[in-house]
């Protein structure tokens, strides 16, 4: 029987248990945390999920929206799944052109990507899943903020980008400069690629990832644990890729790349941007070397040594000439056959001339005696020739050696060079100066300008500029892009100078003169002198000053950010410190005139006033609130040769909006005797407010012995909401209502004794700030003594009641025991007394009285027919038990009513100090009422105890003597 009754329930229960379960169920949608920081062009993706949905595997549509930060309350479409027409009409075209989508990564999630950011595409995303259910149970939405700032990154090879031959086993150097101008924490990746040719990719040679962790590229993972490849930081932006000893594979399209990478506030890191600087093509060749006596004098032996590095020379044939001036002297064949220029026939001859092989990789080209027409420059040159099937040789690519000059001396002449002093130290941005002087000039003058820097890289001199004695100039290949020059203001004075100089354009400088006489005979001469530059970080000072750190709402702040500096070309950013620590760009001005707005444009205005040796750069907060409240900082970024020098960023200054002066005043606090049963009114009037277009919240609060507690409170939109404290029987004898003054009226129906004590009427100003929220001022108050003593004159031989009403407890299960008390003077006397077992004592016999006990929390006692000995203060007292499981009953708490002061008139009149009627008719009719209820109480009662021996005793009320 039970197991069929189970059966017949078992749909039902298993019903309910799914409803249950279904109730449980919360929807929760998620986005990825931001704010995500972008670069203008970049891609943007978002990844948006959903969870909490009954059909879990049911596809779920999503809507995109944003808002522009510059108009906050202002929602836009911009995408949504399922319906085409969602979207405003500015995003259509992005969205056609596949430049804006959403893809379903399975049922529940979704990835939003915008394939080029745009600067207006900076706001706050809304990610919101359609509710494909007919409840709504938790959050369908969520927002992130995305900032778009601009892309500021570059990257350059400091090595121009010609055809650089090389041989094999020779070392490769290149230098790659990049930096960025962003704010924000980045890291920097750098990479070394190179393309070969035939293929279409590139592959990575060595990096330095996001991580700052070098891993080499596929292919070279021995040759960088053998430490032949190393990637080398010079400085703060510059990394150097060395190559100890090159080999045929590499010969290619070589390139460095840089990628600026961003972590998000899911601790994940973003790459933001990459570029890449441009290609040099590379060639390998086999190595010709040429290692010859520099310097002779007339009448000794020129030994030149010509040598080939290459693979499998034993099995290969080369054929070797040597050059004068790019003119051929003599040549080996690749049988060793010696062939001479006609002009050198009778020197080779004579035996001043021999050309020899003295090894498989060595040749050499001895000439002795060497006169001053054999001075010049030399080189050798090899070649590969490929044997045919027929015998005959095929010559292949030529490989020179690099060139050596040979400088023949004679008696040595009277050359002298010196420098003279120049302006030390010089600053970045400046022009520096050289000057070099020669004495003794007999010949034609010449003069080149080298550098070493410091600390020393290389022990050898760099060439910067020449100046031969035809007058004509030529630069080194590093110095092309800058603006150097060599002038010759007299005949024996050279004057150096280099624009704009930086830092790293320290070093020792070497002024080399050359003297040719007509004999054909050269010398040469020189000086050097260490130049410093000043670092860029000691010369530029940053300061930011606020005239008024502290500003009243809705007025303007000006903050000045002075820039003493060298005339650099110079980029400032403003931003502001949120609470996060995380700071906000407003506006960079960059060195070429152009202004890039982050924040709300209308809201700031920015001047620059150039100031001789410094920049006053101003930034002016319109209309300000609590929104630009906060911390402002001004970054300074030079941008020098190529790379960006971020400069340590101002101080922070602190911007602090207050709110206007509170004009709010209230009429005065005052005190009202008021009487039982009659309505209490309080007026709390505004008689003075800030705004004519303020808003208010009221309050209204109740002090009494026990505690305080509020009564109800209305917001500044006029809704009102009752105190937890106050009963739902209490609020409907409670309300407020809000006049023109503006004044708050609390009306409370029906005064009982309960409700005496000091009312306060708290009133909290609203105003609107610039952007159109409000914000509050500090709240003022008026306090309102409902006196303590109420009175109540009657006639003699009239009824008058002594309400006991308990307006809080501690326990819903506490029982009570009240007792009401009559004093006279200074003697008090105990009328009657409600155990909390429903027993009732009478304790005075000059006082006769009724007991009623209407609700749980409200006890009265009426005296019967008043004699004039009934007049007195009249009270009770109220004991709280409580129940606990190891004690039992326990008396908890006790607490004593207020006084009712009686008079009873002789003359036999009902007198009530109330100048209403009604309220006169009303408590006859209550009295009339109460007579006739105990009448028929009693009838009742003697019909039930008609026969009993205890027929004159109610049945809950105890005999006992009474007090006297």
């Amino acid at each position: 029987m039970k197991s069929s009754v189970f059966s017949l329930w078992r749909p039902f229960l298993l019903i309910l248990l799914g409803l249950f379960l279904l109730s449980e169920a919360r929807v929760n949608t998620e986005i990825q945390a931001g704010p995500l920081y972008r670069v203008v062009g970049s891609l943007l993706s978002i990844s948006c999920n959903t969870s909490g949905f009954s059909n879990v595997n049911s596809k779920k549509h999503f809507q995109i929206r944003m808002k522009d930060p510059s108009k906050p309350f202002h929602e836009i479409n911009i995408m949504s799944s399922e319906d085409k027409g969602f979207s405003y009409a500015r995003f259509i075209p992005r969205i056609q052109n596949s430049e804006m989508s959403i893809k379903h990564v399975d049922s529940n999630s979704i990835i939003f990507e915008i394939k080029y950011l745009k600067k207006e595409d900076e706001g706050v995303y809304e990610c919101s899943v359609v509710n494909p259910e007919y409840n709504y149970n938790g959050v369908y939405s969520a927002t992130t903020v995305v900032k778009v700032i601009d892309n500021s990154l570059s990257v350059t090879s400091s090595d121009a980008p010609t055809s650089p031959s090389y041989n094999e086993g020779e070392a490769l150097s290149l230098t790659c400069q990049a930096s960025t101008n962003t704010i924000q924490h980045v890291h920097l990746a750098f990479s070394w690629y190179i393309r070969k040719e035939g293929e279409q990719d590139a592959k990575p040679i060595i990096s330095l990832d996001k991580d700052f962790t070098l891993v080499p590229g596929e292919g070279f993972e021995q040759r960088y644990r053998d430490k032949a490849i190393r990637l080398d930081k010079l400085d703060e932006a510059t990394y150097r890729l060395n190559i100890a000893e090159l080999e045929p594979l590499d010969q290619g399209q070589i390139y460095c790349q840089a990628q600026e990478w961003i972590q998000d506030p899911d601790r994940s890191w973003y790459k933001i941007s990459q570029k890449d600087a441009e290609e040099i093509p590379l060639t390998v060749k086999a190595k010709v070397s040429l290692s010859p006596q520099n310097e002779l004098h007339e009448g000794q032996e020129l030994l030149l040594s010509c040598g080939i590095k290459a693979q499998n020379l034993a099995k290969r044939f080369f054929s070797v000439a040597w050059l004068w001036e790019g003119i051929e002297l003599a040549k080996i064949g690749p049988t060793g056959i010696l062939t001479v220029r006609q002009e050198y026939i009778d020197r080779e001859r004579n035996g001043e001339l021999k050309a020899t092989r003295t090894g498989n990789n060595n040749y050499q080209l001895r000439v002795k005696p060497v006169k001053t027409t054999d001075k010049g420059s030399y080189s050798c040159r090899a070649w590969p020739e490929e044997r045919g099937e027929d015998g005959n040789f095929n010559q292949g690519a030529a490989q020179d050696s690099q060139p050596v000059d040979i400088t023949i001396f004679t008696p040595e002449s009277g050359l002298s060079v010196k420098m003279e002093n120049m302006k030390q130290p010089v600053s970045p941005g400046e022009k520096l100066k050289l000057i070099c002087e020669a004495d003794g000039v007999k010949g034609q003058l010449s003069v080149s300008w080298k550098r070493k820097a410091t600390p020393p890289t290389s022990s050898l001199f760099a060439t910067i500029i020449s100046l031969n004695e035809n007058g004509v100039t030529e630069k080194a290949e590093a110095f092309t892009s800058r603006e150097v020059t060599v002038t010759r203001p007299t005949t024996n004075r050279f004057v150096f100078e280099l624009a704009d100089v930086a830092d790293s354009d320290s070093g020792i400088y070497e002024c080399i003169v050359s003297e040719t006489q007509p004999s054909g005979r050269t010398q040469s001469q020189m000086q050097n002198v260490n130049v410093t530059v000043k670092s860029i970080d000691s010369v530029v000072k940053v300061v930011l000053r606020n005239r008024d750190p502290l500003v009243t709402m809705g007025n303007d702040v000006q903050l000045m950010c002075k820039v003493s500096s060298p005339r650099v070309p110079m980029t400032l950013t403003w931003s502001q410190e949120t609470e996060d620590t995380n700071l906000n760009t407003i506006v960079v001005l960059y060195s070429n005139g152009s202004i890039s707005w982050s924040g709300d444009q209308y809201r700031y205005q920015v001047q620059v006033d150039n100031q001789g040796n410094s920049v006053m750069h101003y930034l002016k907060v319109l209309r300000a609130s609590h929104r630009e409240e906060g911390k402002y900082q001004c970054m300074v970024s030079i941008f020098l040769h190529n790379v960006y020098k971020k400069l340590p960023a101002s101080n922070l200054v602190n911007v602090k909006v207050q709110n206007p002066e509170n004009k709010l005043a209230l009429s005065p606090s005052h005190t009202i005797a008021q009487r039982i049963n009659t309505d209490i009114q309080i007026d709390c009037k505004v008689t003075s407010r800030t705004s004519e277009f303020s808003l208010y919240a009221v309050t209204w609060e109740l002090q009494q012995d026990a505690g305080n507690k509020t009564i109800l409170t209305s917001d500044r939109n006029g809704i009102t909401t009752f105190g937890q404290q106050i009963e739902e029987s209490h609020r409907k004898r409670i309300s407020m209502r809000h006049t023109d003054g503006p004044t708050f009226e609390l009306t409370i129906q029906q005064a009982r004794i309960s409700d005496k004590g000091i009312y306060m009427c708290k009133v909290v100003e609203y105003l609107q700030d610039p952007w159109g929220e409000w914000y509050s001022l500090s709240d003022k108050h008026l306090t309102t003594v409902v006196d303590k003593e109420v009175e109540m004159n009657i006639s003699i031989a009239e009824d008058f009641s002594i309400p006991c009403h308990i307006t809080q407890q501690s326990s819903k299960e506490s029982q009570f025991q009240v007792t009401w008390f009559w004093q006279q003077g200074t003697k008090v006397k105990t009328i009657f007394t409600a155990y909390r077992n429903s027993t009732l004592q009478a304790r005075n016999k000059n006082v006769v009285v009724r007991y009623d006990h209407s609700s749980p929390h409200q006890f009265d006692l009426t005296v019967l027919k008043s004699n004039l000995e009934n007049s007195g203060i009249y009270f009770c007292e109220v004991e709280e038990w409580i129940h606990a499981p190891a004690d039992g009953w326990r008396k908890h708490a006790v607490e004593k009513s207020g006084n009712l002061n009686v008079t009873v008139d002789a003359e036999g009149k009902l007198s009530i100090p109330l100048t209403s009627t009604w309220i006169t008719i009303y408590v006859i009719t209550v009295s009339i009422c109460l007579c006739i209820i105990t009448i028929l109480t009693c009838k009742l009662c003697r019909r039930k105890t008609s026969g009993g021996k205890n027929a004159g005793h109610s049945l809950w009320t105890e005999q006992v003597p009474l007090d006297t």
